[in-house]
């Protein structure tokens, strides 16, 4: 006779089975529950830095390709925006190695709003500059402005930019002629400015005693100045302002030799044979798979009052507010397009023999800022005279720029290039 079955026992079983199941389904859902946050938030965090390495990638390429882009990010092209929030990025106060030429809080400037404006490109954010990681980028390596003293404002914005971040007793700053160094003993790093005002040899070249009624030019000799940054990683190029006189007087031969050869030459034909002389010298001599190179173009001055609504005897003293500008943006008279086409011209005939210089076209979002100069709070190199002081226009200094303020910018946009590479050449 068959046996029945134990229905009794198999649904005690099913029972339990179905508890046991239903206990792990709620240990499942709760486990689930609290890492569904966590998995959210790495998603969120490796798509915002995959965006972010993707939008530099574009803003990079457009630049390098295009100048006048729209319809990609151009670092170059956007507006200033008031960020008292955020900026200034430094105290100027703070800053141990801030040249007093460009201290303008310290020589007596009340109004500060020129040190809240940030940069802000039309189609893309600047990465946050970063100290620690510039100088991790940096580590071991060797960075060098050479050229005038818009290219020394632009060293003294970088190193305060990075030294409050330095302990004490691991940084330090030297001049040796015309060598001036910083150094993050930590990393390694040797942060420079190398002063050369027109780049190839000059009368002009002695770091204190330069300001010549007479200035000459040798345009074929570069040697002197170019063996002391043959060994930089990166390399900050800048020359305008000490050539912005109808004609300039060029020696072939050596001040030393009575036999030298002088000849007044047209300031821009003189000018686009010095930066021959300089691409010459840099295709021969750079390294091309470890140096990075950039070239600054020109740092506007406000001189001329009537090109911003107010009288033609008027220039950057007393103004407090930038120009705000509609349509294609605001270039002054004085801005020599011209020089600027000639720098140009010669970075496409370097890339066409296969070497990259990068521009950083930084003139027309400095035109702008008829705010920010140190008009007549900075030091001054020689004792002004009653005449001056009855007219404060006649010495406001309108060519460099107060820090914190506008270099910050262009070191902003130099610090995303920077990334770009290090990013390129990591992977």
């Amino acid at each position: 006779m068959k046996r029945p079955e134990n229905t009794c026992a198999d649904a005690q079983r099913g029972t339990r089975m179905a508890k046991a199941n239903h206990i792990a389904g709620l240990k499942f859902k709760y486990h689930y529950l609290v890492a569904l946050p966590i998995v959210l938030l790495l998603i969120v965090a490796i798509y915002i830095k995959a965006t972010e390495n993707k939008q530099w990638t574009l803003a990079v390429e457009a630049q390098a390709t295009n100048n006048n882009s729209s319809s990609e990010c151009n670092l170059f092209r956007g507006k200033w925006v008031l960020d008292n929030q955020s900026y200034p990025l430094y105290k100027e106060r703070k800053c141990l190695f801030l040249a007093d030429e460009f201290a303008c809080e310290k020589y007596g400037r009340k109004d500060l709003k020129y040190q809240n404006w940030r940069w802000q490109p039309h189609q893309c954010d600047l990465p946050r500059f970063n100290a620690t990681s510039l100088l991790n980028r940096l580590r071991g390596k060797r960075l060098v402005f050479v050229g005038d003293s818009l290219n020394r404002n632009q060293w003294d914005s970088l190193v305060c930019l990075v030294e409050s971040s330095i302990p004490s007793s691991s940084k330090s700053r030297q001049f040796i002629g015309n060598l001036f160094t910083f150094k993050a003993i930590e990393y390694n790093v040797s942060i420079d400015f190398y002063w050369s005002p027109l780049l190839v040899e000059s009368n002009s070249d002695h770091p204190l005693n330069h300001s010549l009624p007479d200035r000459i030019v040798r345009v074929q000799a570069i040697e002197k100045h170019a063996r002391h940054w043959t060994d930089a990683d990166i390399i900050i190029f800048n020359t305008y302002l000490w050539w912005l006189r109808p004609k300039m007087k060029v020696l072939w031969g050596s001040f030393e030799s009575p036999d030298g050869i002088y000849k007044e030459i047209d300031m821009l034909r003189s000018y686009e044979m010095a930066l021959k002389t300089w691409s010459d010298w840099l295709e021969i001599n750079v390294n091309r798979s470890r140096t990075q190179l950039y070239f600054v173009s020109m740092s506007p001055a406000h001189l001329r009052g009537d090109e911003w609504g107010t009288s033609a005897n008027q220039n950057c003293y007393k103004e407090t507010e930038q120009i705000f500008q509609k349509g294609k943006g605001y270039w002054e008279s004085e801005t020599n397009q011209k020089m600027m086409r000639v720098v140009e011209s010669a970075i496409e005939e370097l890339k066409s023999r296969g070497l990259e210089v990068q521009m950083l076209n930084i003139t027309q979002l400095s035109e702008y800022r008829k705010d920010a100069h140190p008009s007549i709070y900075r030091k001054q190199r020689v004792a002004i005279t009653e005449d001056q002081l009855l007219n404060p226009t006649s010495y406001a200094d309108c060519a460099h720029w107060c820090l914190p303020g506008v270099p910050d910018a262009w070191n902003e946009i130099l610090y995303a290039y920077i990334i770009q590479y290090s990013n390129i050449h990591r992977n």
